[in-house]
């Protein structure tokens, strides 16, 4: 087999917008974690609300 390129569609370019919304929501997620982890239960609540909303500009 040869390594040619993929037929199209296989390979899609991710714009610099979405990785930086999902550096947003990964950031999110780990911070609600440790916020949980110290007891911190509406900071997590409302970290994890702002996760949600980057997340809905992932789509």
């Amino acid at each position: 087999m040869s390594a040619g390129v993929p037929p199209g569609g296989e390979n899609t370019v991710v714009d610099l917008a979405r990785i930086g919304w999902l550096a947003t929501v990964v950031a999110c997620l780990i911070a609600v974690l440790v916020l949980m982890l110290q007891g911190y239960y509406g900071y997590a609540g409302v970290t994890l609300a702002v996760a949600i909303s980057a997340a809905i500009n992932l789509t």
